[in-house]
């Protein structure tokens, strides 16, 4: 395990990354978060996933930040046990 915080990403984000894509696209859009991220390039929108720690290593920077909202309702609902009834 490393000392560095783990990097902080929103559905909608879009990134710089350190090397271009084939096509010259340099802006990426995050459309999956979990252990792989799903990026679309925002020039030829083709999608490529990510582990995260490769996307990590190869993030130069935001170029804008995604609604904190669209991301909390994307993740999944977390089963709390309900009350149980002594029968």
């Amino acid at each position: 395990m490393t000392g560095r915080p783990v990097l902080e990403l929103l559905l909608g984000d879009i990134v710089r990354l350190r090397r271009t894509h084939p096509c010259g696209g340099t802006t990426w859009l995050v459309d999956r978060l979990g252990a792989d991220i799903g990026l679309r390039c925002q020039t030829c929108s083709r999608h490529v996933l990510l582990e995260r720690r490769a996307l990590e290593s190869r993030f130069a920077g935001f170029v804008e930040r995604g609604d904190p909202a669209i991301s909390a309702a994307a993740r999944p609902a977390v089963a709390r046990p309900g009350p149980t009834s002594a029968a």
